[in-house]
């Protein structure tokens, strides 16, 4: 991880382009299993204001909005982001941004911050400036839900050391609420101090 550099919107726009789920999202069992917990480990509260970093084609997106008074919906390809809008349909309580976050981050703070399957796109100097974002930008009492796939890849860093950094990063600002291990993922929820 230590010289690996975040992937970019190019990265996404094409793997976007070439399919319309790339991931099996709407279709896989896996993926449904791994929201439905999702979901499961964050219902047990209203939040105020959320944030989803990654929403690719919104399929956990409709499913977080009922959690929220306004969600606001990130993801670094416009292609994505169009697929979302219209899978979910009009929802005055969702908005919808293209930002290539941690570079690009929203203003404000949340009560929640939904890292799905994002955070080992990033390079160690994004997985730092994401950790201070995280720290600055959560209310205290705010979630932060981390789902990762916990395999092998060939991305910038494993879900493992991912998480590690974010960790690292916060400088013990948030307090581990849950660090569960499932065959194929890991999901760690965070409470800001």
């Amino acid at each position: 991880m230590s010289g690996a550099r975040s992937l970019g919107a190019d990265y996404f726009e094409g793997i976007f382009a070439a399919d319309a789920d790339p991931w099996d999202l709407a279709t896989s069992e896996y993926e449904r299993r791994k929201f439905d917990r999702t979901i499961e480990a964050l219902a047990d509260r209203r939040y105020a204001s959320g944030l989803e970093i990654g929403c690719a084609h919104g399929v956990l997106t409709e499913r977080l909005h009922p959690l929220c008074d306004q969600l606001l919906a990130i993801d670094i390809s416009q292609t994505a982001l169009a697929r979302a809008q219209q899978r979910v349909g009009p929802n005055s309580g969702i908005e919808w941004a293209r930002m290539g976050f941690p570079a690009e981050s929203p203003a404000g703070l949340f009560d929640l911050c939904v890292v799905s399957e994002v955070a080992y796109y990033w390079g160690a100097a994004d997985l730092s400036r994401a950790a201070h974002w995280l720290a600055d930008h959560l209310v205290p009492g705010g979630c932060v839900v981390l789902v990762h796939y916990a395999g092998e890849t060939d991305y910038p860093c494993t879900a493992d050391e991912a998480i590690r950094a974010l960790e690292q990063g916060t400088s013990g600002q948030f307090l581990p609420c849950l660090a569960e291990r499932h065959e194929c993922y890991r999901l760690d929820l965070w409470e800001r101090r």
